[in-house]
């Protein structure tokens, strides 16, 4: 039995968890998530980015892609919260 399907199962899960979670960062202007969560999750899907990347798979680059761009908006708003104007 071929299993691939429940890869993709998980792998469009992991990138869709970060869009409630960048959506709530942006409008609170930081993010409440564990600094160093975000610092491992940022490398960990660049890492997985460039290898897929070498090996010439593009779905999984492109997932990884996007996981990354999520972590790295969080971690930025972590980083540098907005200032409110009160």
């Amino acid at each position: 039995m071929n299993l691939q399907w429940l890869g993709y199962v998980g792998l469009v899960a992991l990138v869709l968890c970060w869009i409630p979670q960048s959506l709530e960062t942006v409008r609170l202007g930081k993010c409440p998530v564990n600094l160093t969560f975000l610092v491992l999750s940022s490398l960990g899907s660049f890492s997985l980015a460039v290898y897929a990347f070498s090996v010439g798979d593009p779905v999984f680059s492109a997932l990884n892609i996007v996981t990354t761009l999520g972590a790295a908006l969080n971690l930025y708003y972590k980083l540098f919260p907005r200032k409110d104007h009160a």
